[in-house]
């Protein structure tokens, strides 16, 4: 047997070995080789942790690889997600918006260019004279469905005396209310119930001699006529635009304020 100072391997090693060859092998393989020891029989509890740990890491793999939960409506408004910075709400940076939006209603209301020109040649070819293009019943669906953002609207009537008269562009709508920007760059908030709101879309400017009496014909040869004006119920507009794009045009009797 070994005494106290020498480890038994190395007595077992310098038996099978030269000392140099022993005490080499015994400092590379055995004296600072790590030994990991674990228990036997782990616990019931321990078993426990680890089948938790285990589903932890299981539901963690099977986030990464999912798509992002979409933000809810109030994790939304916990964000500012809407919310307008005040340097940016100026009337004249809407104006641009304000310009692009009439393209698109002109588009809606198929006033493009020779638009005019070319119905009333039909209706002349038919012999039923000029006539306005624009009419509830075949426009009526598409005004419905349209898209306020960037209108320019003004408050003709409200339940509110202090809302009337209010105007500027639409950089907000949701489905209660009107956000607008003012020309005096100040964001208010109109609520669409009971109040009725007053848009305008200018006529295409005609190129030549023929549309120009074309135009005349239709506006009764007031020179002042050359834009649309369409009054809105809010009452009867408590809709999202996305919500309006796929609602159905129905004709209803409203109660004027």
């Amino acid at each position: 047997m070994s005494n106290g100072k020498t480890n038994i391997v190395q007595t077992l090693l310098s038996r099978a070995h030269s000392p140099d060859t022993a005490e080499q092998l015994f400092t590379e393989r055995i004296k600072y080789k790590p030994l990991h020891l674990r228990p036997t029989s782990p616990t019931p509890a321990d078993n426990r942790t680890r089948r938790r740990r285990h589903a932890l890491r299981k539901k963690e793999y099977f986030l990464r690889h999912q798509k992002p939960k979409p933000l809810s409506a109030r994790e939304k408004r916990q964000s500012g997600l809407y919310n307008l910075p005040k340097e940016e709400c100026k009337y004249a940076i809407f104006k641009e918006l304000n310009r692009m939006w009439v393209e698109y209603m002109r588009e809606i209301l198929d006033l493009g260019p020779g638009a005019w020109r070319q119905q009333n040649l039909q209706n002349q070819q038919l012999q039923q004279g000029p006539r306005a293009l624009v009419s509830a019943l075949s426009h009526g669906s598409k005004l419905v469905s349209a898209d306020f953002h960037g209108a320019e609207i003004e408050v003709v009537r409200s339940r509110c005396a202090g809302r009337v008269g209010i105007k500027g562009i639409v950089v907000r709508d949701t489905k209660f209310t009107f956000m607008v920007v003012t020309e005096k760059d100040v964001v208010k908030t109109i609520p669409k119930e009971q109040t009725v709101f007053r848009f305008s879309v200018p006529l295409p400017q005609p190129n030549d001699t023929t549309e120009r009496k074309d135009v005349a014909a239709i506006g009764e040869g007031d020179e002042e006529s050359k834009e649309l004006v369409f009054e809105l119920h809010g009452s009867q507009f408590q809709n999202r635009p996305v919500d309006r794009a796929n609602k159905k045009f129905k004709w209803r009797n409203v109660e004027y304020i």
